[in-house]
């Protein structure tokens, strides 16, 4: 796997100082956000966030993804930790295809019929990445914030250890209850 990655970079911000580091694995660059005392926490919290330029800069109401990314940063911010911001937009079929698959949402699709008529799995994204970060930042043991129970498996796969799962419950509204619904009944979220 040819991966590359930056130097660390200061990065303060309204939820605390920060430091970052990206990685670029062929097309995608990848950025972990980590609290300046990451290094020194035995079981940091770790929160590996699917991008969702929609919801995390445009603030769409139809996902939960911008509140459970805010929660996480003012989460890391207080008690320490890192996020991995896993850039496969749209459970990595690209922003094009994802605003395809919104509009097939606005015509009654869920999620994984919208990703499915596509003619996409209904969940592409590839972890691998997140292996090789573990182990350019020697983190064996973390407390994860995550609902995703694929999420949990897949860094269990790896040997981390997962001392602890913090929920990521944010609240729903009108606009998001069918997505919210399908994560639950159809990849067993724990919501």
């Amino acid at each position: 796997m040819n991966i590359k990655t930056s130097n660390i970079a200061n990065l303060p911000s309204k939820h605390g100082k920060f430091r970052i580091k990206a990685y670029k694995q062929e097309n995608q660059e990848h950025l972990v956000i980590m609290s300046e005392d990451f290094e020194q926490i035995e079981s940091p919290y770790v929160r590996i966030h699917s991008e969702c330029l929609t919801g995390d800069t445009l603030g769409s109401l139809k996902c939960d993804c911008q509140n459970q990314l805010e929660l996480a940063l003012k989460f890391i911010g207080e008690k320490g930790g890192l996020i991995i911001y896993h850039r496969q937009e749209g459970r990595n079929i690209g922003l094009l295809n994802k605003v395809n698959a919104y509009a097939l949402q606005d015509k009654g699709r869920d999620t994984v019929q919208a990703n499915l008529e596509l003619g996409f799995k209904e969940d592409e994204r590839d972890y691998s990445v997140v292996d090789f970060i573990f182990k350019d930042l020697n983190i064996k043991s973390i407390k994860l914030i995550t609902n995703n129970p694929k999420k949990i498996e897949y860094v269990e796969s790896l040997g981390v250890k997962i001392s602890q799962r913090i929920p990521a419950i944010t609240e729903s509204n009108i606009y998001n209850e069918n997505y919210l619904n399908t994560k639950k009944e159809y990849f067993g979220h724990f919501l």
